[in-house]
Formats: structure tokens, sequence, C-alpha cells
């Protein structure tokens, strides 16, 4: 009983509360511990969603609104041109750079007639 407790009783403030049985912490003994800052990672990590790639081969510059639309919405995208016609690959790869370009994205050629369009919170790297 602490002091406070022992002088307010003396004085008749507040009586003694006794308890019957121990408190019990439900397992705190069976986690490890660690820093809030973790366990705020932890919990808020579950709700982040997976970062989604889009594979699109074009058979036709007409499909060009597809590449954009995923594009705008965040997604990586690895466009492929091997299908189409010269022309009209060097003409989707041209939008696709200048798609890049206006929403500060980037464009990467990662083989022969094969592209990545990455947003700007993707970070690329080459090893």
């Amino acid at each position: 009983m602490g002091a406070v407790r022992k002088v307010a009783t003396y004085l008749g403030l507040g009586g003694v509360d006794e308890y019957d049985e121990d408190y019990d912490y439900e397992g705190a003994e069976d986690e490890e511990w660690m820093p809030a800052s973790e366990r705020a990672a932890k919990r808020w990590q579950a709700t982040v969603e997976p970062t989604r790639i889009v594979m699109v081969q074009p058979l036709k510059y007409n499909d060009a609104p597809t590449i954009g639309q995923h594009f705008r919405e965040g997604q990586t995208v690895i466009m492929d041109v091997t299908g189409m016609p010269m022309a009209e690959a060097t003409r989707m790869v041209d939008f696709a750079a200048g798609l890049a370009y206006g929403c500060e994205g980037r464009i990467e050629r990662i083989a022969e007639k094969v592209f990545l369009l990455a947003p700007i919170d993707v970070e690329i790297s080459t090893i």
C-alpha cells in the first residue's frame, strides 16, 4: 500500500481496496517487446495494397488509351510492341514517352521492342 493511501485511510477519506486475484496481462509476457514505431508500421502495413504491374501487348495504335488508363491510375506498365508493324510501334513508343513525361514518370527500354513505364513513385534500379 502506498504512503498516500495509508494517510488517506488513517484520515478516514477512503477505504483500502483489496483484490482477490492478480491482474492477468493476457499473454503480455509471451510477446516480444518492440518500439511503438515498429508496432504502428506493422499495423498499417496490412492496409496498403500491393503494387500492380500491368503487361500490355498492343496490336494496333488504337490500343494506346488502355496503356494511358493504367499508367494514369498509378500502375507500372510493361508495353510489348513486338506484334506491331514498325511504323505503329514507333508511334506507340512516342505516345508512351509523352505519357510518361506528362505524368512525371519514366520510360525505360528493357528489351528490344519492350518498354517499362513507371509512375513517379516507382524507383527503377539496374544491377
